[in-house]
């Protein structure tokens, strides 16, 4: 197993000040948002250059940190369509520089027909809606594949491909060989079903299987009465941690997990349940 976090949600910028906070965590690597942790790369197509990407990568080589997976989410099914192109572009520039960076996959979730923020919309759920995302995500593995890379892909109740049926019906649509999934369980849960987490947990390791890039780990509250659940460090909610390391270590003992959302005095919290569970069960 790798441990990796979100590289934006360590508190602070910048490669060495990134390096040594991992060092002082003990964690692997990284899920890196360029534009979120460098201030000199914004979020806008040329914002990465190979320089920059061969900059930060040999710092991150050097160090042995890892990098599983590059975000750069955008919102493909976004009404507006220079905002929808915008995140196009900005994916495909990552797409390549990625060797440089030192990563395989560059990543996204689905992306929204209610634009800003992403969360439901009736058009979500519909045939045209995945036939978009599929076109959109085809496009950029054909670019990926032209690169000698891969692309990564996340589901979301919210999303186009809100559970993990629909994204597997998406990827099938695609039909390319370089793309994987990232998985987040809590992603998935809602108010209806947040106590039904580990079904939803089987049905994707029974759908993905090895085709799973990395998990994002996250706790959350969960609650009777049907509102969403709520997010909080990782160790510190009401899942069940056990059940859930269990079954991703049981499917896959070399997993990359990746904290998500775990932030401030909760990592170390979070580092400490996940070795200490991932070790028993």
């Amino acid at each position: 197993m790798k441990l990796c976090i979100r590289g934006h949600d360590l508190g602070v910028k910048g490669t060495e000040a990134i390096i040594a906070r991992l060092r002082d965590l003990d964690i692997d690597g990284l899920q890196l948002v360029c534009y979120k942790s460098f201030d000199d790369i914004p979020y806008a197509p040329g914002g990465i250059t190979r320089e920059k990407a061969d900059r930060i990568g040999a710092a991150m080589r050097d160090a042995g940190v890892i990098i599983p997976l590059v975000g750069a989410y955008f919102n493909q099914a976004h009404p507006d369509s220079v905002k929808a192109q915008k995140g196009f572009d900005v994916f495909a520039e990552y797409l390549k520089v990625l060797k440089a960076l030192g990563g395989e996959y560059v990543g996204s979730e689905t992306g929204s027909y209610n634009g800003d923020p992403w969360i439901y919309h009736p058009k979500n759920r519909t045939p045209k809606a995945y036939e978009q995302v599929a076109d959109t995500f085809g496009r950029l593995a054909d670019i990926a594949a032209d690169n000698g890379v891969n692309i990564a892909m996340e589901g979301a109740a919210g999303h186009v491909c809100w559970n993990p049926k629909v994204l597997n019906r998406v990827v099938k649509m695609m039909d390319r060989p370089n793309v994987k999934i990232i998985f987040d369980l809590f992603n998935y849960m809602d108010g209806g079903n947040q106590f039904d987490y580990l079904d939803i947990l089987d049905r994707g390791l029974e759908l993905f299987g090895k085709n799973i890039l990395l998990f994002h780990m996250k706790d959350c509250l969960l609650h009777e009465d049907g509102s969403a659940p709520r997010q909080v460090g990782f160790g510190q909610g009401d899942l069940d941690k056990e059940a859930i390391l269990g079954r991703i270590k049981a499917s896959d003992p070399d997993a990359v997990l990746v904290l998500e959302g775990t932030t401030g005095d909760d990592i170390p919290i979070a580092v400490k349940t996940i070795k200490e569970i991932w070790a028993r069960v």
